[in-house]
């Protein structure tokens, strides 16, 4: 018997095998119940079904507890699901259903739409067939006979799918039991190992290929998780993450509003402005004596646009802006601003720069546009307009390491002073639509690497990686992931070193040789947006914001008429303090004034009664607590100013303290 192919398992050893074993041959080989628990391998990295013919090369048997294999249980899932429908309901075409994110979903042409009450009718046939365990065969049909088969069952939408792949590669079929569909693969071994940790979440409408003038499909979203443990929790965060939805809460704390009139912009309300004032307050703290603050127009010509690139790479996603007038140069065409760079570049060069002033740190809370499709706004998170808090850093080669981890020192202080401790930092490389030379790219990526390491060396704490191919196309980038109070993670701060817009500007300053040298640029968003930033706040703190962010931190609500002078003096007192202060004096029942207030998510309540009165003290009633406080009044004052002091502040009063000290 010739043993033509040789394979390395994790553990280093080498076997030998006949050529055309496959995976399940290998698995059996070493033993029947790895064979058994097996769901697919991986041939240097590749993940193959188990019944495919094995080559010479580096060997993983994957089951069900690898991660591997979380991606393989929802795509069966995802065809299971399909094969449901079309039991249930027949005549519905079924087109497309890939994984994403945390599921699956699949698109059905269906004369009238799902609603949620078909999905637990789905559910219960996904189980009847997932307890069939039938096995996943692969065919591979020519071109013909594909169109074929799908034509003659009606499935015109597959038809068109099987004209879309290229020509050359392999039409796949896979079937489970006598239902099959196109696919790529690859699939389990049989659907009885998709389990039964899955859910079925919601309906909703799709154009064909995600083009409105295509006919409108009915989409069904899953879940599914090799664990019911791993589902009850994803499924607790979702209901944890509809309680928190800031798009609610910014309702009910009457913090802002869209409306048709202006999509994908915000409406702010008093309050709503008040604590992005306070952010931006804040920020505006944390750069001071190392930024310069600036401000670039609004709109620019096309030119500017098309030497920084982006007209050619991002105009899809730019407002343009066009005047007709009698003046010639009213027919100039223009773009509101989609970022702040290119703008910032002029500033730089406006008058002869030294390397003795490097680096130059511009910051600007620049409001930015950028078209976003109807379909992917989403309150405070997508929008098509919203304030950066950008900054570009200008400054030498030898400089720009320090400047990184500098910004990387930053950027992870604000984190925390907003209570996010958990961060992930991953580079992302050169894409493959770039400007620039691979020298350039070379130079960059060496560099973040470094930091990138230094910043592993100096914190056990902060995760890193790599995201290959996912850097802007002017430059490699550093983004920054934070985990919120349900695990959600959310990408928010980013730090690019960018060799190629200076260069294409012509931005340069004066070396120590009296040489005109070209600047390295550093862009740099810690927030990113402002506004979706705060909506992050919403959510993670489900609307019970920290003290000194609260829009309205404290209401001061008398039990009865008689104290309602006291509660003047307590609200004064409170407002002489920093705080902002609201008073309930009206003819209500205590507990109602209690209930409405903390419907809007107000932090603190002061209760004074009769007895508060005339003994000089105050009742303190917290959002989402039943314990009530009662203190003196100025100890209560004193106790509440010290809380709402921002961060920032606090730690500057008391390294001074300690100073004096």
């Amino acid at each position: 018997m010739s043993q033509a192919i040789s394979l390395t398992f994790p553990d280093g050893s080498v076997r030998s095998y006949d050529a055309g074993a496959t995976g399940r041959d290998v698995a059996e080989s070493i033993s029947k119940s790895l064979a058994k628990k097996a769901v697919a391998v991986a041939i240097d990295g590749t993940v193959r079904d188990l019944s495919d013919p094995v080559a010479t090369g580096r060997i993983e048997i994957i089951t069900r507890n690898d991660d591997r294999a979380l991606e393989l249980i929802r795509h069966d899932a995802a065809h299971v699901m399909a094969e449901a429908v079309q039991e249930l309901w027949p005549g519905t075409q079924v087109t497309i259903g890939p994984v994403i994110e945390n599921g699956f979903y699949y698109d059905f042409a269906k004369n009238e739409p799902f609603t949620l009450d078909d999905l637990p009718k789905i559910e219960k046939k996904m189980k009847e067939i997932i307890a069939r365990n039938a096995a996943f065969t692969k065919q591979v049909w020519s071109r013909e006979k594909a169109k074929q088969v799908f034509a003659d069952k009606g499935e015109q939408y597959k038809v068109e799918l099987v004209d879309a792949i290229p020509e050359g590669q392999d039409l796949k079929i896979y079937y489970q039991g006598d239902w099959f569909d196109l696919c790529r693969g690859p699939h389990m071994a049989s659907t009885g190992q998709i389990g039964s940790a899955f859910k079925l979440l919601k309906v909703a409408g799709a154009y064909w290929r995600g083009d409105s003038n295509n006919p409108m499909l009915s989409r069904i979203y899953g879940t599914a998780f090799a664990e019911q443990s791993e589902l009850d929790n994803y499924l607790h965060m979702l209901a944890e993450a509809e309680k928190r939805d800031h798009r609610r809460l910014g309702r009910e704390m009457d913090l802002f509003h869209f409306q048709e009139e202006g999509p994908g912009v915000v409406f702010w309300h008093g309050k709503g402005w008040r604590v992005f004032q306070t952010l931006v307050a804040y920020m505006r703290r944390r750069l001071a004596g190392d930024y310069q603050e600036v401000n670039a127009p609004q709109v620019l010509d096309k030119s500017l646009w098309e030497t920084s690139g982006h007209w050619g790479w991002y105009r899809d996603n730019m407002f343009k802006v066009t005047v007709a007038g009698d003046d010639t140069d009213d027919d100039r065409v223009f773009a509101l601003k989609p970022m702040n760079c290119p703008g910032h570049i002029q500033i730089f060069k406006h008058g002869l720069k030294s390397y003795r002033e490097l680096p130059i740190r511009l910051a600007e809370f620049g409001n930015v546009h950028r078209y976003e499709p109807s379909g992917a706004l989403h309150g405070l998170m997508r929008v098509r307009g919203f304030t950066q808090d950008d900054a570009h850093i200008f400054c030498t080669d030898e400089q720009m390491a320090a400047e990184c981890l500098k910004i990387n020192d930053l950027i992870l202080s604000v984190y925390k002073d907003f209570g996010f401790d958990e961060v992930t930092i991953k580079l992302s490389t050169r894409p493959d639509k770039r400007v620039g030379s691979d020298e350039l790219w070379d130079r960059a990526e060496n560099v973040m690497m470094g930091v990138l390491e230094t910043i592993q060396q100096q914190s056990n704490d902060i995760k890193t990686g790599i995201l290959p191919g996912e850097g802007a196309f002017y430059g490699p980038k550093f983004e920054y992931t934070l985990k919120d109070a349900i695990g959600r993670e959310w990408q928010c701060g980013t730090t690019q070193v960018d060799f190629n817009l200076p260069e294409r500007f012509g931005a340069f300053y004066i070396d120590s040789n009296s040489e005109k040298t070209q600047p390295v640029m550093i862009h740099r968003a810690i927030c990113g947006s402002m506004e979706r930033f705060l909506g992050i706040l919403i959510e993670n703190f489900a609307g019970h914001m920290p003290l000194w962010v609260s829009p309205l931190q404290v209401v001061v609500a008398t039990i009865t008429s008689e104290a309602d002078a006291y509660g003047l003096e307590v609200a004064e007192a409170l407002r002489e303090a920093g705080l902002n202060v609201e008073t309930d004096f009206r003819n209500e029942k205590i507990n109602y004034k209690v209930r409405e207030h903390s419907v809007t998510k107000v932090p603190v309540i002061i209760v004074c009664g009769r007895k508060e009165a005339e003994e000089r003290t105050v009742n303190i009633r917290r959002l989402g607590s039943q314990e009530q406080i009662s203190m003196g009044l100025d100890a209560a004052v004193e106790s509440l100013a010290l809380e709402a002091t921002p961060p920032d502040i606090r730690r500057k009063a008391e390294a001074k303290k300690a100073k004096a000290a």
